[in-house]
Order: structure tokens, then sequence, then C-alpha cells
């Protein structure tokens, strides 16, 4: 319930605010966002396996943003920021479908 209630106030607070992303930080959101989501989509499988653990799912949050940010940094810093960022996106794709296709089974008991 806690956790629904803060999503909520999230987009609110960003639909009212409407922040900008600095210039320099733009690369970065949407591969931190698509880590966010494979990290999000991994609890939830957790969950459903019955073997979810609030502090593994936080530190695998924080260090799959963290990460995926760092390696397509890194990748800029040596000029080949476009083709790790693709190679990121394409990693945390399959562990997203993945888990996805594992929730499936489990919702549809398949």
């Amino acid at each position: 319930m806690i956790a629904a209630l803060g999503l909520l106030f999230g987009i609110v607070a960003g639909l009212v605010f409407a922040p900008d992303v600095p210039l320099s930080l733009q690369n970065y959101l949407p591969i931190a966002v698509v880590a966010a989501l494979d990290a999000v989509f991994g609890g939830l499988r957790a969950y459903l396996d019955g073997i979810f653990d609030d502090k593994v799912f936080v530190v695998s949050f924080v260090s799959n943003v963290v990460i995926a940010a760092a390696i397509v940094y890194l990748g800029d810093q040596l000029g080949v920021g476009a083709q790790l960022t693709t190679g990121v996106v394409v990693v945390l794709g399959i562990r997203i479908f993945s888990n996805v296709a594992a929730i499936r089974r489990h919702v549809f008991h398949a």
C-alpha cells in the first residue's frame, strides 16, 4: 500500500513540477529507466517465486542503475558510447522479457 502511494505521489509530483533533465545527463536517463525496469520485474518475479527480499531488491535496483550508467559513461569516454548503450539495452531487454515470461507463467499457471 505504501509503495503504491509513493508511486502515485511520484507520478503526480513529476507531472506538477515537470523537471528538466540536464543536457549532460540525457544520454543516461533511458539507460537508467531500463535498468530500473529490469530490477522491478526481477523483484516481481522473485515475489511470485516466494523468494523476495526487500534489501536485495533495493540493492539490485540501485546497483543496476549505477552499473548501467557507468558502462554507458565508460563507453562515452572511450568513444563507443552508442555501441555500449545498445549492448546495455539489449542485455537488460532480454532480462526484462525473461522475467515477464516467468511472471506470465505464474499468473496464468502455464
